[in-house]
Protein backbone atom coordinates (compact mmCIF):
# COMPACT_ATOMS: atom_id res chain seq x y z
CA UNK A 1 0.00 0.00 0.00
CA UNK A 2 0.91 3.83 -0.65
CA UNK A 3 -0.65 4.72 2.24
CA UNK A 4 1.63 6.11 5.22
CA UNK A 5 -1.44 5.84 7.76
CA UNK A 6 -2.20 2.34 6.46
CA UNK A 7 1.07 0.98 6.52
CA UNK A 8 1.31 2.27 10.57
CA UNK A 9 -1.57 0.94 11.31
CA UNK A 10 -1.16 -2.34 9.58
CA UNK A 11 2.69 -2.49 10.96
CA UNK A 12 1.97 -0.73 14.32
CA UNK A 13 -1.29 -1.64 15.59
CA UNK A 14 -2.96 -4.53 13.41
CA UNK A 15 -3.43 -7.35 15.05
CA UNK A 16 -1.70 -6.61 18.67
CA UNK A 17 -3.31 -8.05 21.48
CA UNK A 18 -5.20 -5.43 23.32
CA UNK A 19 -6.78 -5.61 26.55
CA UNK A 20 -7.76 -2.13 27.82
CA UNK A 21 -11.61 -1.48 27.33
CA UNK A 22 -11.41 1.84 26.14
CA UNK A 23 -8.89 0.51 23.12
CA UNK A 24 -11.45 -2.54 22.66
CA UNK A 25 -14.72 0.26 22.40
CA UNK A 26 -12.99 2.35 20.28
CA UNK A 27 -12.62 -0.50 18.10
CA UNK A 28 -15.99 -1.85 18.75
CA UNK A 29 -16.88 1.89 17.08
CA UNK A 30 -14.42 2.34 14.38
CA UNK A 31 -15.39 -1.43 13.00
CA UNK A 32 -19.30 -0.72 13.47
CA UNK A 33 -18.35 2.98 11.21
CA UNK A 34 -16.45 0.70 8.25
CA UNK A 35 -19.66 -1.85 7.43
CA UNK A 36 -19.92 -0.76 3.80
CA UNK A 37 -17.21 1.27 3.50
CA UNK A 38 -13.63 0.82 3.14
CA UNK A 39 -10.85 0.54 6.14
CA UNK A 40 -9.17 3.47 4.65
CA UNK A 41 -11.75 5.53 5.48
CA UNK A 42 -12.21 4.59 8.88
CA UNK A 43 -8.55 4.88 9.38
CA UNK A 44 -8.29 8.63 7.72
CA UNK A 45 -11.30 9.94 10.14
CA UNK A 46 -10.17 8.26 13.04
CA UNK A 47 -9.16 11.64 15.04
CA UNK A 48 -12.57 13.13 13.96
CA UNK A 49 -14.10 10.16 15.58
CA UNK A 50 -11.88 10.18 18.52
CA UNK A 51 -12.74 14.01 18.85
CA UNK A 52 -16.76 13.73 18.20
CA UNK A 53 -17.01 10.70 20.20
CA UNK A 54 -14.85 11.79 23.83
CA UNK A 55 -11.91 9.56 23.13
CA UNK A 56 -14.35 6.78 22.84
CA UNK A 57 -15.08 6.80 26.23
CA UNK A 58 -18.44 4.74 27.16
CA UNK A 59 -19.74 6.22 29.80
CA UNK A 60 -19.49 9.36 28.07
CA UNK A 61 -21.51 8.42 25.07
CA UNK A 62 -23.91 6.45 27.30
CA UNK A 63 -25.20 9.93 28.39
CA UNK A 64 -25.59 11.38 25.33
CA UNK A 65 -28.95 13.05 24.90
CA UNK A 66 -30.69 14.22 21.24
CA UNK A 67 -28.38 17.67 21.37
CA UNK A 68 -25.20 15.15 21.17
CA UNK A 69 -27.43 13.18 18.26
CA UNK A 70 -27.61 16.07 16.03
CA UNK A 71 -24.14 17.26 17.17
CA UNK A 72 -22.71 14.40 15.66
CA UNK A 73 -25.40 14.28 12.43
CA UNK A 74 -23.11 17.73 11.65
CA UNK A 75 -19.75 16.52 12.46
CA UNK A 76 -18.16 16.47 8.87
CA UNK A 77 -14.79 14.53 11.18
CA UNK A 78 -16.60 11.09 11.36
CA UNK A 79 -19.42 9.17 8.82
CA UNK A 80 -22.49 10.84 9.91
CA UNK A 81 -25.26 7.55 9.25
CA UNK A 82 -28.22 8.32 11.63
CA UNK A 83 -28.07 4.40 12.31
CA UNK A 84 -24.34 4.09 13.10
CA UNK A 85 -24.33 7.19 15.50
CA UNK A 86 -27.73 5.95 17.21
CA UNK A 87 -25.86 2.16 17.30
CA UNK A 88 -22.93 3.69 19.21
CA UNK A 89 -25.23 5.18 21.46
CA UNK A 90 -26.61 2.04 22.56
CA UNK A 91 -24.02 -0.04 22.38
CA UNK A 92 -22.11 2.80 25.01
CA UNK A 93 -25.27 1.90 26.91
CA UNK A 94 -24.30 -2.75 26.79
CA UNK A 95 -20.92 -2.10 26.70
CA UNK A 96 -21.14 -0.59 30.29
CA UNK A 97 -23.47 -3.55 31.24
CA UNK A 98 -21.15 -6.00 29.81
CA UNK A 99 -18.47 -4.23 32.34
CA UNK A 100 -20.84 -4.64 35.01
CA UNK A 101 -21.91 -7.99 34.25
CA UNK A 102 -17.76 -9.81 33.95
CA UNK A 103 -15.42 -7.22 35.27
CA UNK A 104 -14.59 -5.68 31.86
CA UNK A 105 -15.53 -5.86 28.86
CA UNK A 106 -11.44 -7.63 28.29
CA UNK A 107 -12.79 -10.58 29.96
CA UNK A 108 -16.37 -10.80 28.24
CA UNK A 109 -14.52 -10.37 24.55
CA UNK A 110 -11.59 -12.62 24.80
CA UNK A 111 -13.73 -15.71 26.10
CA UNK A 112 -14.68 -15.87 22.39
CA UNK A 113 -11.25 -17.25 21.43
CA UNK A 114 -10.19 -19.27 24.86
CA UNK A 115 -8.54 -16.01 26.07
CA UNK A 116 -5.53 -16.10 23.49
CA UNK A 117 -4.61 -15.26 20.11
CA UNK A 118 -5.95 -17.63 17.21
CA UNK A 119 -2.79 -17.57 15.06
CA UNK A 120 -3.59 -18.56 11.60
CA UNK A 121 -1.62 -19.33 8.43
CA UNK A 122 -2.36 -18.06 5.84
CA UNK A 123 -0.06 -17.39 2.48
CA UNK A 124 -2.06 -14.59 0.95
CA UNK A 125 -5.25 -12.35 1.73
CA UNK A 126 -7.62 -14.37 -0.61
CA UNK A 127 -7.63 -17.29 1.95
CA UNK A 128 -8.44 -15.04 4.54
CA UNK A 129 -12.08 -15.51 5.82
CA UNK A 130 -14.92 -13.13 6.54
CA UNK A 131 -16.25 -14.49 9.81
CA UNK A 132 -15.29 -17.85 11.94
CA UNK A 133 -17.11 -19.73 14.04
CA UNK A 134 -15.55 -17.49 16.95
CA UNK A 135 -17.09 -14.50 15.25
CA UNK A 136 -20.58 -16.04 14.85
CA UNK A 137 -20.10 -17.18 18.11
CA UNK A 138 -19.21 -13.40 19.54
CA UNK A 139 -21.83 -12.03 16.82
CA UNK A 140 -24.89 -14.00 18.69
CA UNK A 141 -23.56 -13.47 21.92
CA UNK A 142 -23.57 -9.55 21.52
CA UNK A 143 -27.12 -9.65 19.40
CA UNK A 144 -28.56 -11.26 22.57
CA UNK A 145 -27.51 -8.38 24.75
CA UNK A 146 -28.79 -5.72 22.59
CA UNK A 147 -25.59 -4.53 20.94
CA UNK A 148 -25.90 -3.50 17.23
CA UNK A 149 -23.64 -3.55 13.61
CA UNK A 150 -22.11 -6.74 15.02
CA UNK A 151 -22.53 -9.23 12.55
CA UNK A 152 -19.99 -12.13 12.23
CA UNK A 153 -18.10 -10.11 9.24
CA UNK A 154 -18.13 -7.13 11.71
CA UNK A 155 -17.33 -9.50 14.90
CA UNK A 156 -14.38 -11.03 12.89
CA UNK A 157 -12.76 -7.86 11.70
CA UNK A 158 -12.65 -6.50 15.19
CA UNK A 159 -11.05 -9.58 16.20
CA UNK A 160 -8.84 -8.95 13.81
CA UNK A 161 -7.98 -5.78 14.92
CA UNK A 162 -7.75 -6.43 18.36
CA UNK A 163 -5.64 -9.41 18.42
CA UNK A 164 -7.86 -11.86 19.03
CA UNK A 165 -6.95 -13.49 15.45
CA UNK A 166 -3.44 -12.92 13.75
CA UNK A 167 -4.43 -13.10 10.22
CA UNK A 168 -1.17 -11.62 8.94
CA UNK A 169 0.49 -13.74 6.32
CA UNK A 170 3.13 -16.27 7.15
CA UNK A 171 5.47 -14.26 4.62
CA UNK A 172 4.51 -11.07 6.54
CA UNK A 173 7.15 -9.74 9.30
CA UNK A 174 4.55 -9.04 11.71
CA UNK A 175 3.12 -12.97 11.68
Amino acid sequence: MNDDLMIKYHDEEWGVPVHDDRKLFEFLVLDAFQAGLSWKTILHRREGFRKAFDNFDAKKIALYDEEDYQRLLNDTGIIRNRAKIRGTIKNAEIFLKVVEEFGSFDKYIWQFTDYKTITNHWTGNKEVPASSKESDAMSKDMKKRGFTFCGTTICYAFMQAAGLINDHAVSCFRY
